[in-house]
Formats: C-alpha cells, structure tokens, sequence
C-alpha cells in the first residue's frame, strides 16, 4: 500500500466519521447499567460479544467501520434498545478521534478493543516467505496493533470515569512466541507480527495504566468459527458463543496481578 492510497483512505474515513456521528447518541442508555465499548462489532467475534453484553443488560456501543453494511448488528440493534451503534475506523485516526470527542466526559465501564484483520484464508501467498506482499504490511499493523492502541489513548479518561476500569484487547495464539506461533504452522507473517506488535503494546499500557487502577489485559479467543472460515473442518474449532461467553467470563474475574497477561477464553495463560 502506498503511501498516497493510506492518505486517501485516511481522508474518505474521517469523511464518513464526520457524517455517522449523530442520531445513534446514547439516550437509550440505563443509567445504572455498566457501559462497554467494542470495536469491529459488525461480525465474529465482535458481534457476539455485542449480543451477549446486550442479553446481560449493559449498555453497548457497538463500532464498525461501515455501519450501512452491518445488517447483523443492525438487527441486534433493533431489538436492544441498550445498543448503538457508531462508525469507527481504528486503522484511522481522525476517525478514532472524532468520535472520542462525541463521547468525551462519558464513563466506559469496559473496552474491548477487538477490531482485526487475519486476510484471505483462500490466498495465503501474500503472508507467505517467498511471495510475502509487503504492500499488505501498512494495513495489518495500523488495524491489528497500532489501531487499538490508539482507542485505548483516546478512550482511556472515559474508562478512568467508569466503575469497571477495565481494557482488554483481543490477541492471538499466533502472536505468540512461546506458543512458535500458533504452535509452529507456517506462514501468515504479517498477521503474526501484528498481533506480536499487540501484545507489547498492551503489556506496555498495563504498566502505565495501573496508576489508575485500571487493568489491562490481552484475550485469547481460541480457533473460533467466523464467517471466514465458513463450514471448513479444523483441529480445535469452537462456536463464537463458546469463546465469547468463556472470555466475558475471563473479563469478569480479572485483577490487578491478570494486568499485562495473555488469558486464553477457558481461563489459562498463554505465553508471550
């Protein structure tokens, strides 16, 4: 990717943020009820975790980067009147700022900074040695590491205001390298060295973040069945349900000693 296309994107992005920031508001919104924020909650995991926060009566402002696409989310909107929904592009920063300034002053009780991309399961020659598309490299680390680490920074006072204090940003087995990877298997390099990228971030923040008694902490979701990998069979794969409701579980328990650790969604850590 060039650098003139990043700009172009940067631009069209804060374009429709500038647009989508109006009649969503949080007026539905309990206020006795805790507050989570959520990036990439138009599918997978995000949008389960929208679903399940919703049932268990939170208020959630649920992100995406094209709302007028998001017919799932959408749906869960319409029947929870506890959810709105915002565009947000995290790769983006005029994006992410301008609607941190739409919610400056309010508290979040939890953000769940989940938005990712792995690429195409079907072409795996641009993250492959030897055919690896270094154009593709910008896209990865601005979404998958630098991206949540700039919500984290403009959302970080609104979770200082909240009851929970908590920031959890989800990871990878693959990130991993006392795991080798994603236990050893080839390839998928820039999606590996992102979610790595990630991780140090977020351990880093944990440190910074303690002071404030807020907890940071990375998730592990487990191989979870997307709409990527469709009805294709493989070792270990589990429903978004499982994995969603195992990590909110995980989210539930944390403390301070969990700050900077990788937690898988069944409750163990994971190496780094």
């Amino acid at each position: 990717m060039t650098d003139t296309s990043i700009t172009r994107r940067g631009v069209i992005a804060a374009t429709a943020a500038a647009a989508a920031i109006s009649a969503t508001g949080t007026a539905a919104f309990a206020a006795d009820a805790q507050t989570v924020f959520i990036t990439g909650s138009n599918r997978g995991i995000g949008l389960e975790f929208v679903k399940q926060y919703a049932g268990k009566g939170w208020n959630v402002i649920a992100t995406t980067r094209s709302p007028d696409k998001a017919d799932e989310l959408k749906k869960v909107a319409a029947a929870h009147k506890n959810v709105v929904i915002e565009q947000l592009d995290v790769a983006n920063n005029a994006s992410v700022d301008a609607l941190a300034a739409k919610y400056k002053g309010k508290p979040i009780d939890l953000l769940i900074n989940n938005a990712g991309i792995t690429g195409d399961f079907m072409n795996p020659k641009p993250q492959t040695f030897g055919t690896l598309d270094h154009n593709d490299v910008d896209n990865f680390m601005h979404t998958n590491a630098l991206g949540p680490l700039k919500v984290t920074e403009a959302f970080y006072e609104n979770v200082k205001l909240g009851k929970g204090k908590k920031i959890v940003a989800v990871t990878s087995l693959a990130g991993s390298f006392g795991a080798k990877f994603g236990g050893g298997i080839p390839g998928g390099y820039w999606y590996k060295i992102s979610k790595a990228a990630l991780n140090a971030a977020m351990v880093n923040v944990s440190m910074d973040a303690a002071k404030d008694g807020i907890i940071v902490t990375l998730l592990s979701p487990g191989t979870v069945r997307v709409e990527k990998i469709g009805n294709a069979k493989m070792p270990g794969l589990i429903e978004p349900v499982e994995s969603i409701g195992g990590m909110i579980k995980v989210i539930d328990g944390l403390q301070p000693s969990d700050a900077g650790q990788i937690i898988r969604y069944n409750g163990e850590r994971q190496p780094y």
